[in-house]
């Protein structure tokens, strides 16, 4: 039988127990939890886009366990220099058991890597449950072999919730062991560490 990631089986057990008696939740199916986890890298413009597409794909892939999809422009941007459906980045999206696992290698092994890592912005949630985390290239997973790393990509991770509001999204991660700080110096960027969505 295939073992439940220990995040899952944390959740199950200690943190329902925890957000019920936090927020005084009175149904179960009130209690938020990780829907979905969203990972995204887009290379815009670059001059070598097939090739930055092949390694954003390739390092997702590792990085995730899952093949993505291809993202494709919305709209022609001339400032971008983009051509509408013009690949532009990579995407993947993870629910269920995979889901936990990335996360639970995010959290336990990727962020401590970061070199001076001192937790991250707690100021990303976007006003409806969710967060997003800007991390500026792959190398902080062990997954990736340094000695292999063509170019550098940034990607963002966008964690959905159910939680309805951004306190009980952060009361959810926070239990499940995100590194929140409310300091304002040396921490990971939570803005988006791509160009801009389209």
């Amino acid at each position: 039988m295939i073992q439940e990631p220990e995040l899952l089986t944390d959740y199950k057990t200690r943190v329902i127990p925890a957000l019920r008696e936090k927020h005084g939740y009175s149904n179960i199916h009130q209690i938020p939890k990780i829907s979905k986890v969203v990972i995204n890298t887009c290379i815009g413009s670059a001059p070598d886009v097939k090739e930055s597409l092949e390694v954003a794909r390739t390092e997702l892939t590792t990085i995730s366990g899952q093949r993505p999809v291809t993202t494709m422009a919305k709209k022609a941007i001339s400032n971008f220099k983009l051509r509408e459906a013009q690949p532009i980045g990579a995407k993947v999206t993870l629910r269920g058991r995979i889901m936990y696992e990335f996360l639970e290698r995010l959290i336990k092994t990727a962020l401590p890597r970061i070199r001076d890592f001192r937790g991250i912005s707690p100021r990303a949630f976007d006003g409806q449950g969710n967060y997003t985390l800007g991390v500026s290239d792959q190398s902080i997973f062990p997954e990736i072999e340094l000695d292999r790393i063509k170019k550098n990509i940034g990607f963002d991770v966008t964690i959905v919730t159910t939680a309805s509001t951004n306190a009980e999204a952060k009361s959810l991660l926070t239990e499940l062991g995100m590194p929140f700080t409310d300091k304002p110096k040396k921490q990971v960027e939570s803005k988006s560490a791509t160009a801009p969505a389209l």
